[in-house]
């Protein structure tokens, strides 16, 4: 039988970024999925805070070059790869200097959330989804983490819903005990029809708050985990009113076979409508 082909994408991983429990988990999770025999994939943004010399970072010129239109401006899209020797496997980073290069992650040295983190998640999705196609390697399931990575779910389901190249992918989406602060920008919506979403997506975006945006992004998926021990008390009513597949959060002594075996179930069961 064929290996299934898992990507898992990430606001952050460890060791690049320090440790979290999103950067944990994002670490983790690859690494036990290979173990249990499947194919893997990872993919994080490049941020300007990542160590590029101490990391070994280097530019993979085959899978660059290509632009991204984002709120109608081109961005150069930049891959980079590294290795976590430890875990037997590569992480791919998603680069561009308008959007990744300065000196912190989501949020400003203030704390204060960027407020064109809408349009870093809407290129590092569409980036993520572009040098997939360009290394001919089709996932079976995206497995995302962190609120930063949810809206793969929107692109999957409508922008690349007829890319023979994603026709039959899955979403999880893992649900983490964190939110953005502040609302996306009240464009989010115009910027999405650009990209070609149809009016009952954009329409359901003009509230750009994080409860929102996390319940629209649900609605999208095959399959929802969770990834804290607690969950606000919106996170936990979207998460029990979802349709989709869900497990709750697994014990690390079974997290290994667990996880792969949900995986497994999200995929063998037919893609939702």
């Amino acid at each position: 039988m064929e290996k299934k082909k898992v990507l898992f994408i990430s606001q952050e991983i460890y060791p690049f970024l320090p440790k979290s429990e999103v950067s944990a988990h994002a670490r983790r999770l690859p690494q036990i999925t290979q173990e249990e025999g499947k194919e893997i994939r990872v993919f994080t943004p490049r941020y300007g805070v990542i160590n590029e010399r101490r990391h070994q970072l280097h530019e993979v010129i085959r899978l660059s070059g290509l632009n991204l239109s984002i709120d109608d401006q081109d961005h150069p899209l930049i891959i980079k790869v590294a290795s976590v020797s430890a875990a037997k496997m590569q992480v791919y980073f998603i680069d561009n200097d308008d959007y990744f290069k300065r000196k912190s992650t989501l949020r400003d040295e203030d704390n204060v959330d960027y407020p064109d983190n809408d349009e870093r998640a809407m290129f590092f999705c569409r980036g993520v989804l572009e040098t997939v196609k360009k290394l001919g390697w089709q996932p079976d399931v995206i497995h995302c983490n962190g609120w930063f990575t949810g809206i793969m779910a929107l692109y999957i389901k409508h922008i690349y819903s007829k890319d023979p190249h994603f026709k039959s992918t899955k979403i999880i989406y893992n649900i983490y005990n964190d939110a953005f602060d502040k609302d996306w920008d009240p464009r989010f919506f115009e910027k999405l029809k650009m990209d070609g979403f149809p009016s009952k997506v954009t329409d359901s975006l003009k509230d750009t708050s994080f409860n929102n945006i996390t319940q629209v992004i649900v609605d999208h998926c095959d399959g929802i985990s969770v990834a804290s021990e607690e969950l606000t008390s919106e996170l936990q009513t979207i998460f029990d009113n979802s349709p989709a597949h869900k497990i709750g959060l697994i014990a690390e002594d079974l997290l290994s076979k667990e996880l792969s075996a949900f995986i497994d179930k999200v995929v063998d069961e037919p893609v939702l409508a």
